[in-house]
Protein backbone atom coordinates (compact mmCIF):
# COMPACT_ATOMS: atom_id res chain seq x y z
CA UNK A 1 0.00 0.00 0.00
CA UNK A 2 2.87 2.34 0.84
CA UNK A 3 4.59 1.59 -2.47
CA UNK A 4 1.34 2.14 -4.36
CA UNK A 5 0.87 5.48 -2.61
CA UNK A 6 4.38 6.60 -3.60
CA UNK A 7 3.80 5.61 -7.23
CA UNK A 8 0.51 7.53 -7.26
CA UNK A 9 2.25 10.56 -5.70
CA UNK A 10 5.05 10.59 -8.29
CA UNK A 11 2.49 10.11 -11.05
CA UNK A 12 0.49 13.15 -9.88
CA UNK A 13 3.66 15.23 -9.56
CA UNK A 14 4.66 14.21 -13.09
CA UNK A 15 1.26 15.24 -14.47
CA UNK A 16 1.47 18.59 -12.64
CA UNK A 17 4.99 19.20 -13.95
CA UNK A 18 3.85 18.34 -17.49
CA UNK A 19 0.96 20.79 -17.27
CA UNK A 20 3.28 23.56 -16.02
CA UNK A 21 5.76 22.91 -18.86
CA UNK A 22 2.90 22.94 -21.39
CA UNK A 23 1.56 26.25 -20.05
CA UNK A 24 5.10 27.72 -20.15
CA UNK A 25 5.57 26.64 -23.77
CA UNK A 26 2.20 28.10 -24.81
CA UNK A 27 2.96 31.38 -23.01
CA UNK A 28 6.38 31.52 -24.70
CA UNK A 29 5.17 30.72 -28.21
CA UNK A 30 1.87 32.61 -28.00
CA UNK A 31 2.40 35.55 -25.59
CA UNK A 32 -0.75 37.06 -24.13
CA UNK A 33 -1.79 39.39 -21.34
CA UNK A 34 -5.01 39.42 -19.32
CA UNK A 35 -6.01 42.63 -17.54
CA UNK A 36 -8.30 41.74 -14.64
CA UNK A 37 -8.53 45.29 -13.20
CA UNK A 38 -11.95 46.98 -13.31
CA UNK A 39 -10.61 50.18 -14.91
CA UNK A 40 -8.27 48.33 -17.33
CA UNK A 41 -5.20 50.15 -16.06
CA UNK A 42 -2.81 47.59 -17.61
CA UNK A 43 -4.46 47.68 -21.06
CA UNK A 44 -3.19 49.86 -23.89
CA UNK A 45 -5.11 51.79 -26.53
CA UNK A 46 -4.88 50.31 -30.06
CA UNK A 47 -3.15 53.50 -31.27
CA UNK A 48 -0.46 53.04 -28.61
CA UNK A 49 0.06 49.40 -29.61
CA UNK A 50 0.35 50.44 -33.26
CA UNK A 51 3.19 52.87 -32.44
CA UNK A 52 4.98 50.27 -30.29
CA UNK A 53 4.70 47.55 -32.92
CA UNK A 54 6.21 49.89 -35.54
CA UNK A 55 9.41 50.58 -33.57
CA UNK A 56 12.53 49.83 -35.60
CA UNK A 57 15.18 50.17 -32.90
CA UNK A 58 15.50 49.73 -29.11
CA UNK A 59 14.62 52.62 -26.81
CA UNK A 60 15.98 53.64 -23.43
CA UNK A 61 13.95 55.52 -20.80
CA UNK A 62 15.65 57.51 -18.06
CA UNK A 63 13.27 57.91 -15.09
CA UNK A 64 14.08 61.07 -13.15
CA UNK A 65 11.59 60.55 -10.33
CA UNK A 66 13.69 58.72 -7.74
CA UNK A 67 14.98 58.90 -4.18
CA UNK A 68 13.14 58.95 -0.85
CA UNK A 69 9.59 59.81 -1.96
CA UNK A 70 6.28 60.16 -0.07
CA UNK A 71 3.49 57.66 -0.74
CA UNK A 72 1.76 59.50 -3.58
CA UNK A 73 4.96 60.07 -5.51
CA UNK A 74 5.99 56.43 -4.98
CA UNK A 75 2.69 55.46 -6.58
CA UNK A 76 3.48 57.66 -9.60
CA UNK A 77 7.00 56.20 -9.74
CA UNK A 78 5.67 52.62 -9.71
CA UNK A 79 3.08 53.50 -12.35
CA UNK A 80 5.79 54.91 -14.64
CA UNK A 81 7.80 51.72 -14.31
CA UNK A 82 4.72 49.50 -14.84
CA UNK A 83 3.70 51.45 -17.94
CA UNK A 84 7.18 51.12 -19.45
CA UNK A 85 7.15 47.37 -18.73
CA UNK A 86 3.74 47.12 -20.42
CA UNK A 87 5.08 49.07 -23.41
CA UNK A 88 8.00 46.64 -23.63
CA UNK A 89 5.60 43.68 -23.66
CA UNK A 90 3.86 45.01 -26.79
CA UNK A 91 6.89 46.58 -28.50
CA UNK A 92 8.62 45.05 -31.51
CA UNK A 93 11.94 46.29 -30.04
CA UNK A 94 13.24 46.23 -26.49
CA UNK A 95 12.41 49.18 -24.22
CA UNK A 96 14.65 49.41 -21.16
CA UNK A 97 14.69 51.88 -18.28
CA UNK A 98 16.89 53.02 -15.44
CA UNK A 99 16.71 55.64 -12.68
CA UNK A 100 18.75 58.84 -12.64
CA UNK A 101 18.70 61.47 -9.89
CA UNK A 102 19.81 64.79 -11.43
CA UNK A 103 20.84 66.06 -8.00
CA UNK A 104 23.22 63.11 -7.54
CA UNK A 105 25.35 64.14 -10.53
CA UNK A 106 28.72 65.87 -10.00
CA UNK A 107 28.38 69.62 -9.51
CA UNK A 108 30.13 70.41 -12.81
CA UNK A 109 27.52 68.33 -14.72
CA UNK A 110 24.45 69.03 -12.60
CA UNK A 111 23.65 72.60 -13.66
CA UNK A 112 24.01 71.90 -17.39
CA UNK A 113 21.89 68.75 -17.04
CA UNK A 114 19.07 70.57 -15.18
CA UNK A 115 19.06 73.39 -17.75
CA UNK A 116 18.72 70.75 -20.45
CA UNK A 117 15.72 69.26 -18.64
CA UNK A 118 14.02 72.67 -18.52
CA UNK A 119 14.17 72.81 -22.33
CA UNK A 120 11.88 69.75 -22.34
CA UNK A 121 9.56 71.42 -19.83
CA UNK A 122 10.81 69.26 -16.93
CA UNK A 123 11.30 71.69 -14.08
CA UNK A 124 11.97 70.68 -10.45
CA UNK A 125 9.01 70.37 -8.08
CA UNK A 126 9.48 71.14 -4.39
CA UNK A 127 7.83 68.77 -1.91
CA UNK A 128 8.19 67.88 1.76
CA UNK A 129 9.16 64.42 2.98
CA UNK A 130 9.33 62.95 6.47
CA UNK A 131 12.96 62.26 7.28
CA UNK A 132 14.81 61.74 10.58
CA UNK A 133 11.69 62.50 12.62
CA UNK A 134 10.99 65.81 10.85
CA UNK A 135 9.99 67.31 7.52
CA UNK A 136 12.55 68.24 4.93
CA UNK A 137 12.21 70.04 1.62
CA UNK A 138 13.19 67.97 -1.42
CA UNK A 139 13.43 68.77 -5.11
CA UNK A 140 12.12 66.14 -7.51
CA UNK A 141 11.99 65.95 -11.31
CA UNK A 142 8.69 64.25 -12.28
CA UNK A 143 9.62 63.37 -15.84
CA UNK A 144 11.49 61.01 -18.14
CA UNK A 145 14.05 61.22 -20.92
CA UNK A 146 13.42 58.90 -23.87
CA UNK A 147 16.25 58.21 -26.30
CA UNK A 148 17.29 56.01 -29.18
CA UNK A 149 20.72 55.65 -30.75
CA UNK A 150 20.67 59.19 -32.23
CA UNK A 151 18.13 61.44 -30.53
CA UNK A 152 16.38 62.06 -27.23
CA UNK A 153 13.31 63.90 -25.99
CA UNK A 154 11.88 64.67 -22.57
CA UNK A 155 8.39 64.52 -21.09
CA UNK A 156 6.91 66.03 -17.94
CA UNK A 157 4.61 63.52 -16.25
CA UNK A 158 3.12 65.49 -13.34
CA UNK A 159 0.30 67.63 -14.71
CA UNK A 160 -3.02 68.79 -13.32
CA UNK A 161 -5.81 71.33 -13.63
CA UNK A 162 -6.00 74.51 -11.61
CA UNK A 163 -7.81 73.99 -8.30
CA UNK A 164 -7.08 70.28 -8.04
CA UNK A 165 -5.81 68.79 -4.79
CA UNK A 166 -2.52 66.86 -4.65
CA UNK A 167 -4.29 63.47 -4.76
CA UNK A 168 -6.33 64.48 -7.79
CA UNK A 169 -3.25 65.78 -9.62
CA UNK A 170 -1.38 62.55 -8.91
CA UNK A 171 -4.32 60.42 -10.02
CA UNK A 172 -4.74 62.41 -13.22
CA UNK A 173 -1.01 62.19 -13.90
CA UNK A 174 -1.21 58.40 -13.54
CA UNK A 175 -4.22 58.35 -15.89
CA UNK A 176 -2.27 60.31 -18.52
CA UNK A 177 0.95 58.29 -18.29
CA UNK A 178 0.16 56.21 -21.36
CA UNK A 179 -0.42 59.35 -23.45
CA UNK A 180 2.59 61.29 -22.20
CA UNK A 181 5.00 58.37 -22.66
CA UNK A 182 3.74 57.19 -26.05
CA UNK A 183 3.59 60.80 -27.27
CA UNK A 184 7.26 61.16 -26.33
CA UNK A 185 8.09 57.96 -28.21
CA UNK A 186 6.08 59.13 -31.23
CA UNK A 187 8.01 62.41 -31.35
CA UNK A 188 11.25 60.45 -31.34
CA UNK A 189 10.43 57.93 -34.06
CA UNK A 190 7.63 59.41 -36.19
CA UNK A 191 8.33 59.86 -39.88
CA UNK A 192 4.88 61.19 -40.71
CA UNK A 193 4.70 64.76 -42.02
CA UNK A 194 1.46 66.68 -41.57
CA UNK A 195 1.17 70.12 -43.17
CA UNK A 196 -0.62 72.98 -41.41
CA UNK A 197 -1.52 76.26 -43.10
CA UNK A 198 -1.75 79.69 -41.47
CA UNK A 199 -4.15 81.87 -43.46
CA UNK A 200 -2.62 85.22 -44.37
CA UNK A 201 -3.73 88.33 -46.21
CA UNK A 202 -6.23 90.03 -43.90
CA UNK A 203 -3.98 91.14 -41.04
CA UNK A 204 -3.74 87.73 -39.35
CA UNK A 205 -0.93 87.02 -36.87
CA UNK A 206 0.03 90.69 -36.84
CA UNK A 207 1.34 90.81 -33.26
CA UNK A 208 3.94 88.02 -33.32
CA UNK A 209 3.92 87.10 -37.04
CA UNK A 210 2.87 83.57 -36.11
CA UNK A 211 5.94 82.86 -33.96
CA UNK A 212 3.92 81.28 -31.14
CA UNK A 213 2.19 78.77 -33.41
CA UNK A 214 5.23 77.98 -35.53
CA UNK A 215 7.57 77.51 -32.53
CA UNK A 216 5.09 75.18 -30.81
CA UNK A 217 4.43 73.02 -33.86
CA UNK A 218 7.69 73.09 -35.82
CA UNK A 219 9.16 69.96 -34.19
CA UNK A 220 6.20 67.75 -35.13
CA UNK A 221 4.54 69.36 -38.15
CA UNK A 222 5.26 71.30 -41.32
CA UNK A 223 3.82 74.81 -40.85
CA UNK A 224 3.33 77.23 -43.77
CA UNK A 225 1.93 80.72 -44.14
CA UNK A 226 -0.70 80.65 -46.89
CA UNK A 227 -1.76 83.89 -48.64
CA UNK A 228 -5.37 83.04 -49.49
CA UNK A 229 -5.57 85.66 -52.26
CA UNK A 230 -3.03 83.59 -54.21
CA UNK A 231 -5.15 80.42 -54.06
CA UNK A 232 -7.42 80.01 -57.07
CA UNK A 233 -9.34 76.81 -56.33
CA UNK A 234 -10.11 74.58 -53.32
CA UNK A 235 -7.59 71.96 -54.45
CA UNK A 236 -4.81 74.51 -53.83
CA UNK A 237 -5.39 73.89 -50.10
CA UNK A 238 -5.41 70.08 -50.42
CA UNK A 239 -1.84 69.59 -49.09
CA UNK A 240 -2.93 70.95 -45.70
CA UNK A 241 -4.63 68.93 -42.99
CA UNK A 242 -5.52 72.04 -40.95
CA UNK A 243 -5.99 75.72 -41.78
CA UNK A 244 -5.68 78.28 -38.98
CA UNK A 245 -7.44 81.65 -39.23
CA UNK A 246 -5.94 83.70 -36.39
CA UNK A 247 -7.08 87.25 -35.65
CA UNK A 248 -8.00 88.70 -39.07
CA UNK A 249 -8.20 92.50 -39.00
CA UNK A 250 -9.91 92.98 -42.39
CA UNK A 251 -12.84 91.37 -44.15
CA UNK A 252 -12.41 88.18 -46.17
CA UNK A 253 -13.51 88.21 -49.80
CA UNK A 254 -16.24 85.90 -51.09
CA UNK A 255 -13.64 83.80 -52.93
CA UNK A 256 -11.55 83.34 -49.77
CA UNK A 257 -14.63 82.33 -47.77
CA UNK A 258 -15.50 79.84 -50.53
CA UNK A 259 -12.00 78.32 -50.38
CA UNK A 260 -12.24 77.85 -46.59
CA UNK A 261 -15.76 76.42 -46.86
CA UNK A 262 -14.81 73.87 -49.50
CA UNK A 263 -11.63 72.99 -47.59
CA UNK A 264 -13.91 71.87 -44.73
CA UNK A 265 -16.35 70.07 -47.05
CA UNK A 266 -13.43 68.11 -48.52
CA UNK A 267 -12.31 66.83 -45.11
CA UNK A 268 -9.98 69.60 -43.94
CA UNK A 269 -10.04 71.04 -40.40
CA UNK A 270 -10.52 74.74 -39.61
CA UNK A 271 -9.43 76.67 -36.52
CA UNK A 272 -11.04 80.11 -36.23
CA UNK A 273 -9.55 82.51 -33.65
CA UNK A 274 -11.75 85.55 -34.10
CA UNK A 275 -11.59 89.05 -32.63
CA UNK A 276 -15.15 90.39 -32.70
CA UNK A 277 -14.10 93.88 -31.55
CA UNK A 278 -11.25 96.13 -32.63
CA UNK A 279 -9.23 98.00 -29.98
CA UNK A 280 -5.96 99.90 -29.57
CA UNK A 281 -4.35 99.35 -26.16
CA UNK A 282 -1.85 102.15 -26.72
CA UNK A 283 -4.78 104.52 -26.09
CA UNK A 284 -6.01 102.81 -22.91
CA UNK A 285 -4.14 105.30 -20.70
CA UNK A 286 -5.60 108.60 -19.64
CA UNK A 287 -9.25 108.83 -20.64
CA UNK A 288 -9.09 105.36 -22.19
CA UNK A 289 -10.37 104.00 -25.48
CA UNK A 290 -13.33 102.02 -26.78
CA UNK A 291 -13.45 98.55 -28.37
CA UNK A 292 -15.80 98.63 -31.36
CA UNK A 293 -17.25 95.89 -33.60
CA UNK A 294 -15.81 95.35 -37.04
CA UNK A 295 -16.60 93.04 -39.92
CA UNK A 296 -14.30 90.18 -40.86
CA UNK A 297 -16.72 88.54 -43.30
CA UNK A 298 -16.80 85.25 -41.38
CA UNK A 299 -19.90 85.71 -39.18
CA UNK A 300 -22.37 84.13 -41.62
CA UNK A 301 -19.99 81.27 -42.41
CA UNK A 302 -19.64 80.39 -38.72
CA UNK A 303 -23.39 80.79 -38.21
CA UNK A 304 -23.98 78.14 -40.89
CA UNK A 305 -21.60 75.83 -39.03
CA UNK A 306 -23.56 76.30 -35.80
CA UNK A 307 -21.84 79.05 -33.79
CA UNK A 308 -21.89 82.81 -33.30
CA UNK A 309 -19.12 85.05 -31.97
CA UNK A 310 -20.90 87.86 -30.11
CA UNK A 311 -19.98 91.53 -30.26
CA UNK A 312 -18.93 91.82 -26.63
CA UNK A 313 -16.01 91.24 -24.29
CA UNK A 314 -15.85 88.89 -21.30
CA UNK A 315 -14.52 90.05 -17.94
CA UNK A 316 -13.64 87.57 -15.19
CA UNK A 317 -12.67 87.79 -11.54
CA UNK A 318 -10.00 85.15 -12.13
CA UNK A 319 -7.89 87.56 -14.15
CA UNK A 320 -4.37 88.20 -15.34
CA UNK A 321 -2.44 91.44 -15.21
CA UNK A 322 -1.54 94.06 -17.78
CA UNK A 323 1.88 95.77 -17.47
CA UNK A 324 1.49 99.55 -17.35
CA UNK A 325 4.14 102.29 -17.23
CA UNK A 326 3.86 104.08 -13.88
CA UNK A 327 6.44 106.84 -14.12
CA UNK A 328 10.16 106.70 -13.45
CA UNK A 329 12.26 105.53 -10.52
CA UNK A 330 15.40 107.59 -10.94
CA UNK A 331 16.26 107.25 -14.60
CA UNK A 332 14.44 103.90 -14.99
CA UNK A 333 10.87 103.45 -16.20
CA UNK A 334 8.65 101.45 -13.87
CA UNK A 335 6.31 98.70 -15.08
CA UNK A 336 3.40 97.97 -12.76
CA UNK A 337 1.20 94.84 -13.12
CA UNK A 338 -2.34 96.22 -13.32
CA UNK A 339 -5.28 93.88 -12.55
CA UNK A 340 -7.04 93.40 -15.88
CA UNK A 341 -10.36 91.44 -15.92
CA UNK A 342 -10.29 91.26 -19.72
CA UNK A 343 -7.41 88.76 -19.37
CA UNK A 344 -9.30 85.62 -18.34
CA UNK A 345 -7.31 82.90 -16.56
CA UNK A 346 -9.40 79.92 -17.61
CA UNK A 347 -8.90 76.87 -15.39
CA UNK A 348 -12.17 74.97 -15.84
CA UNK A 349 -11.74 72.33 -18.54
CA UNK A 350 -14.03 69.81 -20.20
CA UNK A 351 -13.25 66.12 -19.71
CA UNK A 352 -12.16 65.77 -23.33
CA UNK A 353 -8.89 64.42 -24.79
CA UNK A 354 -7.93 67.95 -25.84
CA UNK A 355 -8.36 69.63 -22.47
CA UNK A 356 -8.36 66.94 -19.76
CA UNK A 357 -5.69 67.69 -17.16
CA UNK A 358 -4.76 71.02 -18.74
CA UNK A 359 -3.45 73.78 -16.50
CA UNK A 360 -4.66 77.39 -16.69
CA UNK A 361 -4.96 78.97 -20.14
CA UNK A 362 -4.63 82.72 -20.66
CA UNK A 363 -7.52 84.03 -22.80
CA UNK A 364 -7.18 87.71 -23.66
CA UNK A 365 -10.01 89.97 -24.83
CA UNK A 366 -12.41 87.09 -25.45
CA UNK A 367 -15.91 87.48 -26.86
CA UNK A 368 -18.70 85.16 -25.76
CA UNK A 369 -19.83 82.27 -27.97
CA UNK A 370 -23.38 81.11 -28.64
CA UNK A 371 -24.38 77.95 -30.46
CA UNK A 372 -27.14 78.02 -33.07
CA UNK A 373 -29.05 75.27 -34.81
CA UNK A 374 -27.01 73.32 -37.37
CA UNK A 375 -28.43 69.90 -38.18
CA UNK A 376 -25.93 67.07 -37.80
CA UNK A 377 -23.27 69.15 -36.02
CA UNK A 378 -22.11 68.20 -32.49
CA UNK A 379 -20.87 71.16 -30.46
CA UNK A 380 -18.52 70.52 -27.52
CA UNK A 381 -17.41 73.36 -25.22
CA UNK A 382 -13.81 72.76 -24.15
CA UNK A 383 -12.77 75.66 -21.90
CA UNK A 384 -14.86 77.77 -19.53
CA UNK A 385 -14.57 80.97 -17.54
CA UNK A 386 -14.80 80.99 -13.73
CA UNK A 387 -17.89 81.23 -11.51
CA UNK A 388 -17.67 85.05 -11.49
CA UNK A 389 -17.92 86.42 -15.01
CA UNK A 390 -19.67 89.21 -16.86
CA UNK A 391 -20.24 90.20 -20.48
CA UNK A 392 -19.83 93.79 -21.64
CA UNK A 393 -21.65 94.49 -24.94
CA UNK A 394 -20.02 96.72 -27.55
CA UNK A 395 -18.90 99.43 -27.41
CA UNK A 396 -16.65 98.42 -24.49
CA UNK A 397 -14.62 100.98 -22.59
CA UNK A 398 -10.96 100.05 -22.04
CA UNK A 399 -9.23 102.36 -19.57
CA UNK A 400 -6.48 101.69 -17.07
CA UNK A 401 -7.92 104.34 -14.77
CA UNK A 402 -11.03 102.17 -14.24
CA UNK A 403 -8.86 99.61 -12.44
CA UNK A 404 -8.08 102.04 -9.62
CA UNK A 405 -11.30 100.89 -7.94
CA UNK A 406 -11.95 97.30 -6.91
CA UNK A 407 -14.45 95.56 -9.25
CA UNK A 408 -17.99 95.13 -7.94
CA UNK A 409 -18.45 91.38 -7.44
CA UNK A 410 -22.22 91.75 -7.83
CA UNK A 411 -21.72 92.64 -11.50
CA UNK A 412 -19.99 89.32 -12.14
CA UNK A 413 -23.12 87.18 -11.95
CA UNK A 414 -22.47 84.82 -14.87
CA UNK A 415 -20.55 81.57 -14.53
CA UNK A 416 -18.66 79.09 -16.72
CA UNK A 417 -19.08 80.81 -20.07
CA UNK A 418 -17.64 78.67 -22.92
CA UNK A 419 -14.47 80.18 -24.38
CA UNK A 420 -13.57 77.49 -26.93
CA UNK A 421 -15.81 75.21 -28.99
CA UNK A 422 -15.14 72.05 -30.99
CA UNK A 423 -17.67 71.16 -33.69
CA UNK A 424 -17.86 67.79 -35.42
CA UNK A 425 -20.33 65.92 -37.58
CA UNK A 426 -22.14 66.66 -40.84
CA UNK A 427 -21.48 70.21 -42.04
CA UNK A 428 -23.54 71.94 -44.72
CA UNK A 429 -21.74 74.27 -47.10
CA UNK A 430 -22.37 77.98 -46.65
CA UNK A 431 -22.77 78.19 -50.43
CA UNK A 432 -25.51 75.56 -50.69
CA UNK A 433 -28.46 77.16 -52.52
CA UNK A 434 -26.34 80.27 -53.14
CA UNK A 435 -24.56 81.68 -56.14
CA UNK A 436 -20.93 80.52 -56.24
CA UNK A 437 -18.09 83.02 -56.76
CA UNK A 438 -17.39 83.70 -60.44
CA UNK A 439 -14.09 81.79 -60.43
CA UNK A 440 -15.57 78.67 -58.73
CA UNK A 441 -15.87 75.39 -60.63
CA UNK A 442 -19.44 74.13 -60.19
CA UNK A 443 -18.46 70.54 -61.02
CA UNK A 444 -16.13 70.29 -58.00
CA UNK A 445 -18.48 72.01 -55.54
CA UNK A 446 -19.48 69.95 -52.50
CA UNK A 447 -22.69 70.75 -50.63
CA UNK A 448 -21.74 68.90 -47.42
CA UNK A 449 -18.92 67.14 -45.64
CA UNK A 450 -18.53 65.01 -42.53
CA UNK A 451 -14.80 64.33 -42.23
CA UNK A 452 -13.62 67.78 -41.18
CA UNK A 453 -13.87 69.57 -37.84
CA UNK A 454 -14.16 73.21 -36.78
CA UNK A 455 -12.70 74.88 -33.68
CA UNK A 456 -13.78 78.41 -32.70
CA UNK A 457 -12.51 80.85 -30.05
CA UNK A 458 -13.74 84.42 -29.61
CA UNK A 459 -10.22 85.82 -29.44
CA UNK A 460 -7.45 86.16 -31.98
CA UNK A 461 -4.68 86.04 -29.37
CA UNK A 462 -5.23 82.53 -27.93
CA UNK A 463 -2.12 81.20 -29.70
CA UNK A 464 -0.22 84.46 -29.91
CA UNK A 465 3.11 84.97 -28.14
CA UNK A 466 3.80 87.87 -25.80
CA UNK A 467 6.60 90.21 -26.77
CA UNK A 468 9.61 90.48 -24.49
CA UNK A 469 9.78 94.19 -23.46
CA UNK A 470 13.54 93.94 -22.97
CA UNK A 471 14.50 93.02 -26.54
CA UNK A 472 11.25 93.11 -28.54
CA UNK A 473 11.40 89.41 -29.44
CA UNK A 474 8.40 87.08 -29.09
CA UNK A 475 8.40 84.67 -26.15
CA UNK A 476 7.44 81.01 -26.08
CA UNK A 477 3.68 80.59 -26.46
CA UNK A 478 1.97 80.83 -23.07
CA UNK A 479 4.82 82.61 -21.27
CA UNK A 480 3.70 85.84 -19.61
CA UNK A 481 6.03 88.72 -20.47
CA UNK A 482 5.74 90.37 -17.07
CA UNK A 483 5.39 87.59 -14.48
CA UNK A 484 7.30 84.93 -16.47
CA UNK A 485 4.53 82.44 -15.58
CA UNK A 486 3.95 79.80 -18.25
CA UNK A 487 0.30 79.13 -19.03
CA UNK A 488 -0.95 76.06 -20.88
CA UNK A 489 -1.72 77.74 -24.22
CA UNK A 490 1.13 75.89 -25.92
CA UNK A 491 0.00 72.49 -24.62
CA UNK A 492 -3.58 73.30 -25.61
CA UNK A 493 -2.42 73.99 -29.18
CA UNK A 494 -0.45 70.74 -29.33
CA UNK A 495 -3.40 68.70 -28.00
CA UNK A 496 -5.80 70.44 -30.36
CA UNK A 497 -3.68 69.78 -33.44
CA UNK A 498 -3.08 66.16 -32.40
CA UNK A 499 -6.83 65.60 -32.05
CA UNK A 500 -7.68 67.23 -35.39
CA UNK A 501 -5.01 65.23 -37.20
CA UNK A 502 -6.00 61.86 -35.71
CA UNK A 503 -8.93 61.93 -33.24
CA UNK A 504 -8.72 58.18 -32.65
CA UNK A 505 -4.92 58.25 -32.36
CA UNK A 506 -2.80 58.46 -29.25
CA UNK A 507 -4.56 61.66 -28.11
CA UNK A 508 -7.59 59.47 -27.30
CA UNK A 509 -5.57 57.69 -24.58
CA UNK A 510 -6.10 60.84 -22.47
CA UNK A 511 -9.68 59.68 -21.80
CA UNK A 512 -8.44 56.90 -19.49
CA UNK A 513 -9.78 57.26 -15.94
CA UNK A 514 -8.68 55.56 -12.74
CA UNK A 515 -10.98 55.82 -9.75
CA UNK A 516 -9.44 57.02 -6.50
CA UNK A 517 -10.43 54.67 -3.69
CA UNK A 518 -9.25 56.42 -0.53
CA UNK A 519 -9.63 54.85 2.90
CA UNK A 520 -12.20 56.30 5.28
CA UNK A 521 -9.85 58.01 7.74
CA UNK A 522 -12.43 58.25 10.55
CA UNK A 523 -13.35 54.59 10.17
CA UNK A 524 -9.67 53.62 10.09
CA UNK A 525 -9.05 55.52 13.31
CA UNK A 526 -12.08 54.02 15.10
CA UNK A 527 -11.50 50.42 13.98
CA UNK A 528 -7.71 50.39 13.89
CA UNK A 529 -7.19 48.25 17.02
CA UNK A 530 -9.84 45.72 16.08
CA UNK A 531 -8.38 45.04 12.64
CA UNK A 532 -4.85 44.87 14.00
CA UNK A 533 -5.97 42.13 16.44
CA UNK A 534 -7.84 40.31 13.68
CA UNK A 535 -4.79 40.39 11.38
CA UNK A 536 -2.50 39.10 14.12
CA UNK A 537 -4.67 36.57 15.96
CA UNK A 538 -6.86 35.04 13.23
CA UNK A 539 -3.95 33.61 11.17
CA UNK A 540 -2.38 32.18 14.36
CA UNK A 541 -5.71 30.63 15.37
CA UNK A 542 -6.35 29.13 11.91
CA UNK A 543 -2.86 27.62 11.67
CA UNK A 544 -3.23 26.23 15.20
CA UNK A 545 -6.51 24.53 14.25
CA UNK A 546 -4.96 23.13 11.07
CA UNK A 547 -1.96 21.89 13.05
CA UNK A 548 -4.18 20.12 15.62
CA UNK A 549 -6.28 18.54 12.83
CA UNK A 550 -3.14 17.38 10.99
CA UNK A 551 -1.68 15.81 14.14
CA UNK A 552 -5.02 14.12 14.86
CA UNK A 553 -5.24 12.68 11.32
CA UNK A 554 -1.67 11.38 11.50
CA UNK A 555 -2.32 9.71 14.89
CA UNK A 556 -5.48 8.08 13.57
CA UNK A 557 -3.71 6.81 10.44
CA UNK A 558 -0.79 5.28 12.36
CA UNK A 559 -3.09 3.69 14.97
CA UNK A 560 -4.99 1.91 12.17
CA UNK A 561 -1.74 0.81 10.49
CA UNK A 562 -0.30 -0.88 13.60
CA UNK A 563 -3.58 -2.19 15.07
Amino acid sequence: MNKSTNISLFKNLGILAGILVLVWLIATLVPFRIDLTADKRYSLHPATIEVLESLEEPLEVEILLTGNLPGGMRRLQRSIEETIRTFNAYSSEKITFYYQDPLALPKDEQEEYIVGLSEYGINPTNLYVNEDGGQKSKLIFPGVIIRNAEFETGTLLLRGEMGMGPDQILNQSVENLEFELINGIRKLVSKQTVEIGLAMGQGELAADEGFGIVEALADDYEVYKVPLEQANKPSDLDPFKIMVVSGPKESYTEKEIYLLDQFLMNGGNLIFLIDALAYDMTKAGGEGTVAMPFENGLDQLLFRYGIRVNKDLIQDMNFGRYPVMAGNFGDQQQLVPLPWPFFVLAGKMASHPITKGLDQVMVKFASSLDTVKADGVRKTPLIFSSDFTKKSPAPVRLAFVDMENEPDLNEFGLKNLPLLYLMEGDFTSFFKNRFLPESAEKTSFKESGSLGKVVVAGTGSLFQSDINPADGNPLVLGQDAFSNVKYANRQLLLNLISYLVEPEGIISTRTKQFQIRPLNKIKVQNEKTRWQLINILVPVFLFSILGILWIGIKKQRFSKKYR
